[in-house]
């Protein structure tokens, strides 16, 4: 299986996100895709996974948030395995949840964010989704 990074195609800040990932951090190995427009099934992932936070899958692992991006990051050309192989520290990791969580709340209101991008209000979670 081919290493695949799944985000929210119908968040223009979800997408302009993954386009800056493309374009700037290139991966050698896996593919960035919209939820939307991939094998759910196939991935082993659920669409309310997909809603909730940005997805990783490959071989290995399947993993989430800021958890997802340092596994990406580990892809890509360098310098950015090291960005996400410190991200993927769980210090940093227990860090940048917090963090990760805000920013998937407030996405509707950051640039290039629209109203579609909100989320449906949900009753808050406890720990890591992982």
């Amino acid at each position: 299986m081919t290493a695949v990074l799944v985000f929210d195609g119908d968040c223009a800040f979800c997408s302009s996100s993954a386009r800056w990932l493309q374009r700037w951090a290139p991966s050698r190995r896996a593919h960035v895709v919209a939820w939307q427009h991939a094998d759910l099934d196939a991935l082993r992932l659920t669409a309310a996974q997909c809603a909730e936070a940005v997805q990783w899958v490959d071989d290995a692992r399947q993993a989430a948030g800021p958890v997802a991006i340092a596994a990406y990051l580990r892809t890509a050309r360098r310098p950015w395995p090291l960005a996400g192989a410190l991200l993927g520290l769980r210090p940093v990791t227990a860090l940048a949840w917090p963090v990760y969580r805000w920013i998937a709340a407030h996405r509707h209101q950051l640039p290039g964010g629209t109203p579609q991008c909100a989320l449906p209000s949900a009753p808050p979670t406890t720990g890591d989704p992982r």
